[in-house]
Parts: C-alpha cells; sequence; structure tokens
C-alpha cells in the first residue's frame, strides 16, 4: 500500500527565492541603499514581529486590515508581522531617538507581510527599501524624497517612468468645502479615484453642494497632465485649503526643476490615494509595461505625534519586487546573478589549485572550486546550471592553466603569472560573436 505523500507547498502568496532571483534582489537592494547613504541617510533594521496594539498606533484603517496576528503565549498579548515599515520608524524615532537632533534621515530594507484575498494572486510577503525625513516640513525636503526616487531609478538603469505627484491637502479642502459626509463622501472619493466623471455628478446631483464647490469637484478627475495643470486648478478653486495646497505644489515643483527632473513628472491633483494617512505632498513611480507602482511615498506630518513625537515627516519606500519585474533581462541584473570562477583540478595534488582559488579572491573575484571528483564535461554542466562564467582547468602544466568560457566553450591557455589580471575577466566577459 503506498503512503500519501505529505503536502509541503507554500501558503499561496510567498515564494522561495532561489539564488539567481536572490543574488538579484540583493543587488537592487544594495544599489537602492548606496543612493540612501550618499543622501546623508543612516540605515535601521527594524523587527519583524511587534506587540500588535503598538503597531496598529501607526496605522491607518487599510494597514490595519492587513496585518497577520497571534498570540504570544509568553505574554498572553496580541503579536503582528509588521505590514509596513514607516510605522515603525515612527515608533523608533518617538521612543528610541527622541533626544537626537533633528532632522533624523533614517534609511532601512526588510521584508514585511500584508493579508490579501486570495483570488487576486498577490504576493503576501512584500520586500521594501525606502527612507523616512523626520523634522523637516519644507519643499526642499519633499522635493529631495522625489529626487532620491528618480536617482534611484536611474542608477539601476531605468529610463522609461514617470513620478506621479499628488497633494492630498488640495483634496481634502475640495471635500471639506462641499460640506458631504457619509455615504455621500465616501462615495465622492471612490468616483474621484477612477476619474468617473458620470458617478462624480451622480453624487452632485443626490446631495445639496454649492455652485462653487460643484465646480472644483467636477474639475478633480480632469486636473492631471503636466505643470499647467497647477494654473488649471487655480481657475477652479475658491477654498482656502486647496489654494495653500496648490501653492506648496508650486514651490516643490520650482525645487524640482533646479534639481533637472522636471521631465519625469507628471500631476495628479484628484489623486486620493493616502487621504487618511498622508498630509501633503504624495507621489508614485511607475515604469513603463509595470501596472503597479515601483515606489510611493509623501508627507505624513501627523504618524510620529500618534507614538508621543510631535515632528513633521516625509519619505518613500521601493517595491523591490516590482522593481526585479520592470529590470527583467537587463544585462546588469543578469551579472549580478553570475559568479566568476569554477576551478577544476586535473592533478592529484590539490595544493596548487587552492593556491590559485585563494589568489583570485584576493582579486576580488568569485571562486568555487569542484570538489567533487567527476568528468569534466560534468564540470562544465555544472558551471552552466550554476550559472559561473569560466571554468579554469588546473592541469599538470606547471607554467599554464586553461579558461574556458562557459557561454560558448571558447577555451584560452592562461599563463600562471597573469592569471589575476584583468584580461582573464575581459576574455569571460566577452561572447563568441566578438571574438
Amino acid at each position: 500500500m503506498t503512503r500519501p505523500t505529505r503536502d509541503i507547498s507554500l501558503p499561496r502568496g510567498v515564494s522561495d527565492l532561489l539564488p539567481d532571483t536572490a543574488a538579484k534582489i540583493g543587488y537592487i537592494e544594495s544599489r537602492l541603499l548606496r543612493v540612501f547613504e550618499l543622501w546623508g541617510f543612516r540605515r535601521v533594521i527594524t523587527p519583524n514581529l511587534e506587540y500588535e496594539d503598538v503597531l496598529t498606533i501607526g496605522m491607518g484603517d487599510e494597514l490595519k486590515g492587513k496585518a497577520y496576528r497571534f498570540d504570544d503565549r509568553q505574554t498572553g498579548r496580541l503579536l503582528a508581522f509588521p505590514p509596513d515599515i514607516t510605522p515603525q520608524i515612527a515608533r523608533i524615532v518617538a521612543t528610541r531617538l527622541a533626544s537626537w537632533p533633528l532632522p533624523h534621515r533614517i534609511s532601512y530594507s526588510g521584508r514585511v507581510l500584508r493579508q490579501t484575498e486570495m483570488q487576486t494572486g498577490r504576493n503576501r510577503e512584500m520586500f521594501q527599501a525606502g527612507v523616512e525625513l523626520i523634522g523637516l516640513n519644507s519643499p526642499e525636503a519633499d522635493a529631495e524624497m522625489v529626487v532620491m526616487a528618480i536617482e534611484a531609478m536611474q542608477k539601476l538603469g531605468l529610463d522609461d517612468f514617470k513620478i506621479d505627484l499628488g497633494q492630498v491637502e488640495f483634496c481634502h479642502g475640495v471635500m471639506q468645502a462641499s460640506g458631504l459626509s457619509g455615504v455621500a463622501l465616501r462615495e465622492l472619493r471612490e468616483a474621484v479615484s477612477r476619474k468617473d466623471t458620470s458617478a462624480v455628478a451622480l453624487v452632485l446631483k443626490s446631495n445639496n453642494v454649492s455652485p462653487e464647490s460643484s465646480r472644483e469637484i467636477t474639475a478633480l478627475p480632469r486636473l492631471f497632465g503636466g505643470c499647467n495643470v497647477l494654473e488649471d486648478a487655480k481657475k477652479v478653486t475658491s477654498n482656502p485649503r486647496s489654494l495653500a495646497a496648490l501653492e506648496n505644489m508650486r514651490q516643490v515643483l520650482e525645487i524640482l526643476e533646479i534639481h533637472g527632473v522636471s521631465d519625469f513628472l507628471s500631476i495628479d491633483l484628484g489623486e486620493t490615494r493616502g487621504l487618511d494617512y498622508h498630509t501633503g505632498i504624495t507621489f508614485e513611480g511607475f515604469v513603463s509595461g509595470i501596472g503597479e507602482p515601483v515606489c510611493s511615498g509623501g508627507r505624513y506630518d501627523d504618524l510620529t505625534a500618534r507614538y508621543g513625537f510631535d515632528a513633521p515627516a516625509t519619505g518613500f519606500t521601493f517595491n523591490v519586487l516590482n522593481l526585479l519585474a520592470a529590470l527583467d533581462r537587463r544585462p546588469e541584473l543578469e551579472a549580478s546573478a553570475t559568479r566568476d570562477f569554477l576551478l577544476f583540478n586535473a592533478r592529484e595534488d590539490r595544493r596548487v589549485v587552492l593556491e590559485v582559488a585563494k589568489l583570485l579572491r584576493l582579486q576580488g573575484y568569485s571562486t568555487a572550486r569542484d570538489i567533487i571528483c567527476r568528468e569534466y564535461e560534468q564540470s562544465l554542466e555544472y558551471a552552466r546550471r550554476m550559472n559561473i562564467r569560466c571554468m579554469l582547468v588546473i592541469g599538470n602544466d606547471n607554467e599554464s592553466y586553461r579558461a574556458v568560457r562557459i557561454s560558448d566553450g571558447v577555451v584560452v591557455p592562461v599563463d600562471k603569472a597573469k592569471i589575476a589580471l584583468p584580461e582573464l575577466m575581459k576574455f569571460i566577459e566577452e561572447s563568441q560573436g566578438d571574438r
């Protein structure tokens, strides 16, 4: 009788990330963290577990519903996996860094877990890498976040992308001036987020809204595009809160022009994302061909106050897996998943091959020795499967070795005295067609 096979599958929404993918993620994270470092940000590492009641202090209703919770048998309190790192940074600043001088420039990278609907097919596990700038309430701080996001994408080799800028205070002002609340306000926000002008008109028809407010609301779904959107918005806006938001947006755009990044920008004053969390400028980064944003952020001046430390703040985070999809098959990303050398020892003595391996590693080349005793062709196949670029054969000749380029099988002799020189690396990086 055959015993039933045990189910060893993973839960939906999480994945094993194998060596090539893990290497690419590591490459992306390292490039992002380097940009953050060059802008003066210092990294913190946040825990993967928090007390649920502490964590939810810094989360909006949407995030609260996405947190995984379970009982802590040691304390009897609920624990939670963080669905986002920003609330953790707010807690750290308010409790561990409260006596430090402002501003705080903090960077991070890590994984979070979020509840998702089973039918959506979305990942429950997310890789985040981002920054938080806490203690500055100025247009220059908002602009700095946008420029950093653009620079990070450029450093990764992306060029076909856009940053969509919004200003939630503009939306807040329009909706506050309408006098709507409850179901009507919720329906209006949903209609504006879909840019559904017919649904917006239906909400206005069903509720008593002033002509001035109706004009502002009707314009919201159409206020997106280039910098001329600000002038269009001024023509239809009369409430002071929205006018102040437009002035703030103008100041931020002026600084972004100095940075020379205006060509990467678009404006959407009808953006309702983050109305319950953000307090000013918001933005999302989109890469051509990728439906989901690769980064998102904005100002959130009320968050640290929830933990007892009132300070203005802005920040953004990259979704690393979305970046991975955007960078798929780019040469520099593919190269990050390769290793340089596999050493095949044709001698009985292992002393020389171990010396060669040490020498190559000292020169900064990744080097593995094929310790298993197997045939030459088997070792070549192993190198191919392991994404190793070159197999170096240590033969009985004391003066030279053989380098085999795995991509095309080309073999060249290598002078023992030149084994660590750049010429060898140049050889393995060349394609067969270049020779």
